[in-house]
């Protein structure tokens, strides 16, 4: 299982991108990159999920960690391209409803202006 984390600060955003699949024996990565994010100070923090082919329940539950935190430091957290098959997964275990998902880049930065 192969995933690739990227990220970039565009104006005011952090931007995460991710490639490949989250397992749990790649799940820290993510969680170590959302961690160095936050500790930066980031305010708007969104995840393009375009090149994401898979996510498991770890995975999931790195998001569903820094939820709390996102809400006590204010910080705006914007998931989007998220592709149908994931999408499902999100919308099955009603995350959807507990994170801000957004079709693409576009309207995820219109939900943080």
């Amino acid at each position: 299982m192969m995933l690739k984390i990227e990220k970039n600060v565009e104006n005011d955003h952090s931007i995460l991108s991710l490639n490949g699949e989250i397992d749990a024996s790649n799940s820290v990565d993510l969680d170590q990159v959302i961690k160095e994010i936050i500790q930066g100070g980031a305010k708007n923090i969104l995840v393009d999920c375009s090149g994401l082919e898979y996510i498991s329940s770890a995975g999931l539950g790195v998001f569903m960690s820094y939820l709390e935190e996102f809400h006590e430091k204010n910080i705006r957290f914007v998931i989007f391209g998220l592709q149908e098959k994931v999408f499902q997964v999100f919308n099955i275990l009603g995350l959807d409803q507990l994170m801000t998902i957004k079709p693409n880049k576009q309207e995820a930065l219109e939900e943080i202006v």
